[in-house]
Parts: C-alpha cells; sequence; structure tokens
C-alpha cells in the first residue's frame, strides 16, 4: 500500500445509496435552527445595539468587525477538534445535541437590556456576542461538514443543498417578516426591550429543538475509520497551496455573504429613513428570503442546464441589476422598489445557496491531493472567510452611517440618507462585480469532478 493510501481508509459501503427525502429535512431543519437564531443576530443586533440598547453606530460597528475577527479565528482550531472528533453520535452530529440549548441562551442574553452604564453596556455586549458566534462556530462548522458525511454524489449533495437552502430562507422568511412583527407587537403592551428579548426567546426555543431534530434524523455514512496521518493546524496552509478551488470559493464566500451581511443589517435604515415607510420593514425583508421557495428547488435543474459557472454569472448578474436600481427608483415608488429588491434577492438566493453545494466538491480534491479527508477543517475554513464577510455587514454599515451624520431615532440629513443609500446599491453592486470576475477561477468543472471522485473511488478499492 502506497503511503498515501496509507493515511486513511473509508467505509464507502453506502456511497451510492439514495438519500431519502425524510433525512434530507431533517438535515435541513438544522439550517433553519441556525436562521431563526444566528439571522436574527445578523439582522437585527445592530440596530438593537444603536436604537434599543443605546450603543453608538461607530462602537456597535467596531465591535461587530472586532468580535466576529475573534470568531473567524477561533474557526480553524475548532475544524481540527472536529476531524479528531470521534464519539458513539459519530462525527458532527454530536455538537448539534450538546450545543443547542447554550445557543439559544446566549441568543437571549444578546438580546436582553441590564441596566448598566455606557461603558458597562458595551462590555455586556461584547461578552454575549462573542461567546454566541464562538458557540455558532462549534454548531455550524460540523453541520456543514455532515454533508460530506451523509454522501459523496455529487448530484445527491445537490439534491440535499437545495432542500437546505430552502429550509435556510425559510428560516430567513420567518425571521425577515415575524421577528419585526412580534417584537413590536410584544413591545407595544410592555417596552420595546421587553419585545425584543421575549421575540429572541422564541426563536431561540424553536431553534434548539430544531438542532435535536436534525441529529435525531440524520446519518453519517462516509466515515473514516482509520487514520495514521496525524490531522495538525498546519494542513490550513496545505490545503491553500494545492485546493486552489477551494481558494477560490473562500474568497467568494467573503464577498457573497459581505454583501448579503450588508443588505440585511442596512435593509432596516433604507426602509425605515430613505423610505418613510417603518411599516413596510418586515414586508422588505421578507422579499429577501421569498425567492428561495420558488427558485432553490430547481436548483438541481438549473446546475444541469447552465453548468456551475454560467449558473453563478446569471445569478450574480441578476443580484446587480436589481441593486442598482435602487439607485434611479424614487422613494415614493414603493412597488418598484419591492420589485428590484425581489430582483436582487432571486440572484443572491441562486449565488449563496449553490456555493454550499461546491463545498464538498474541495473536501473531495483536498482528499484527492493530500489523502487526507478533512471536512471539519475545510468547512471551518469557509467559515472564517463567510464570517469575515459577515463582519463587513456591521463593520461598513456602522462606519459609514456615522461618516455620513446618522443620529439614532431622528429625522435623517440629506447627507445620512445618501449614505444609507450607497451602503443600499453602490457598496454591494461593487463587490458582485469583483464576485463576476473570481469565478472564473473555479476550475473544477463536472468533467474533473468527476474524474476525482472515481480516483478516490479506485484508491480506496485497491489501497494505491
Amino acid at each position: 500500500m502506497s503511503s498515501l493510501a496509507k493515511k486513511e481508509v473509508y467505509n464507502s459501503e453506502v456511497q451510492s445509496e439514495k438519500i431519502r427525502f425524510k433525512e434530507k429535512v431533517g438535515y435541513a431543519s438544522g439550517d433553519l435552527a441556525c436562521n431563526l437564531i444566528y439571522q436574527t443576530v445578523s439582522t437585527y443586533l445592530l440596530f438593537f445595539y444603536t436604537d434599543v440598547f443605546g450603543i453608538s453606530a461607530a462602537a456597535a460597528g467596531t465591535m461587530f468587525l472586532i468580535v466576529r475577527a475573534i470568531d473567524a479565528l477561533s474557526d480553524p482550531f475548532i475544524g481540527t477538534l472536529v476531524d479528531k472528533t470521534n464519539s458513539r453520535f459519530g462525527k458532527f452530529r454530536p455538537y448539534l445535541l450538546f450545543g443547542a440549548v447554550p445557543f439559544a441562551l446566549l441568543a437571549i442574553l444578546c438580546f436582553t437590556t441590564p441596566n448598566f452604564t455606557g461603558s458597562g453596556k458595551l462590555v455586556y455586549a461584547y461578552i454575549t456576542y462573542t461567546a454566541l458566534s464562538v458557540l455558532y462556530t462549534c454548531i455550524n462548522v460540523p453541520y456543514g461538514a455532515l454533508t460530506s458525511a451523509i454522501t459523496r454524489d455529487s448530484k445527491e449533495v445537490v439534491d440535499l443543498t437545495s432542500v437546505r437552502m430552502v429550509f435556510a430562507n425559510l428560516g430567513g422568511l420567518i425571521v425577515a417578516f415575524c421577528v419585526p412583527l412580534l417584537a413590536g407587537t410584544i413591545g407595544e403592551s410592555t417596552s420595546t426591550a421587553t419585545g425584543w428579548q421575549a421575540t429572541m426567546t422564541i426563536m431561540g426555543i424553536a431553534g434548539a429543538l430544531l438542532l435535536i431534530f436534525c441529529f435525531r434524523n440524520t446519518t453519517e455514512r462516509v466515515q473514516i475509520k482509520e487514520v495514521h496521518g496525524k490531522i495538525k493546524f498546519a494542513d490550513i496552509f496545505e490545503q491553500f497551496r494545492v485546493n486552489r478551488p477551494l481558494v477560490v470559493l473562500c474568497t467568494f464566500f467573503i464577498i457573497i455573504f459581505g454583501i448579503n451581511s450588508i443588505s440585511n443589517s442596512v435593509g432596516i435604515y433604507y426602509v425605515t429613513y430613505n423610505l418613510e415607510r417603518p411599516d413596510l420593514v418586515k414586508w422588505y425583508g421578507l422579499l429577501g428570503s421569498l425567492p428561495a421557495l420558488i427558485i432553490l428547488p430547481f436548483l438541481p435543474v438549473l446546475n444541469k442546464k447552465l453548468g456551475k459557472k454560467n449558473l453563478m454569472r446569471v445569478s450574480l448578474s441578476l443580484t446587480i441589476v436589481g441593486t442598482l436600481a435602487l439607485l434611479v427608483i424614487p422613494p415614493t415608488a414603493i412597488p418598484l422598489i419591492l420589485t428590484a429588491r425581489l430582483l436582487a434577492a432571486a440572484g443572491s438566493l441562486i449565488a449563496g445557496g449553490f456555493m454550499w453545494a461546491l463545498i464538498p466538491e474541495t473536501i473531495e480534491y483536498g482528499d484527492y491531493k493530500t489523502g487526507k479527508r478533512l471536512g471539519g477543517l475545510i468547512y471551518a475554513m469557509i467559515g472564517f472567510f463567510f464570517k469575515f464577510g459577515m463582519a463587513l455587514g456591521g463593520i461598513v454599515p456602522g462606519l459609514v452611517l456615522q461618516q455620513f451624520g446618522y443620529v439614532a431615532d431622528q429625522v435623517q440629513t440629506p447627507h445620512a440618507l445618501t449614505g444609507i443609500l450607497i451602503t443600499t446599491a453602490v457598496i454591494p453592486a461593487v463587490l458582485l462585480a469583483v464576485a463576476l470576475i473570481i469565478i472564473n477561477f473555479y476550475e473544477l468543472d463536472e468533467k474533473r469532478y468527476a474524474e476525482v471522485v472515481k480516483a478516490l473511488e479506485m484508491r480506496e478499492k485497491t489501497g494505491r
């Protein structure tokens, strides 16, 4: 047996097994759970800090950058830990079971307003938000890597991912529409702060139950029986050296999720102040996720007809058109604005959803190049760049709003309104144009990926 083959021996007896729809739903429920909790945090926590808790926009924006940087830096270490995990529950699923309840509790604490001074509030926010973000990594990295443990079949991966993305965006729909509705309704009879805390409690409990449901209804089929090559932190650098598709995908994640995070964070400001229609916040958010329920089930068909790169090009172009349209549509033309929002969301959801289906390919390619199947570590690397992009959603709106003279809960100056519009339309459009260029460097097309999988299967059968 060659030195490469000695490193790992796999259980591949069920590689071609078709995954039952029940298990696809079970797996997808994990992303629904994460979105109910963490998308509430990503979308509304900045607004909660500035307009409810009383932290300045600049301080809150800087905190988002610092906390998400800390969180991102922890990803590789958590990924290494996940790849070393072996338990009676499997390698990835235990993190869903044991992280569910603490995840919900920390989310509730983030939307709690203790009676502290200005500096005390900031310290409390740093502690709770940092703890929540790191715990999210401990759940999300193994959850993402679980895809590669459920199946190696690329068609099943795309099918599994399409169901997952439908559920993820269903979570986005619930968060976009129900969170402001619940917070406002409960807040009317109590207080604004209590409204947000009670709403997060509802989201947290639902999320914890769904994570446990995901744990109970998934199976890890692709298992490493024996590992002779020690998994170590330095494997990250080897992957970056030999795994070009992974490098391209990591860069792409920064941009796409940076754009999504910026758009989600600034949307509530844009609707409240530029459109002067705070009653439309829930509808604007709803249209950001609604296309997913219609489009994402057809993701496997779109992939088959267009191919990976063309699918990404079309979706990104659609998003650019919808985003830039906000620059020329008058703020009084609400139907046109909501149409542009729907168009941009459709393209963004296709691009964002399909990216997750490409990650298992980079795991297989990394295995092919190095002889190590590093599902946890590769998802952690993706998570590092994903969170770096998400950090843009906190720091960019916060700093731009501060620079243009935004004052919380006041009538905004024309200069401040311009800053909100730039953050809503111009900055995302520029980043999307960069993404259009980057996707051309993803070299793992359908033919090449099939060759990689065939080589891996041959290696496992022959031990060479």
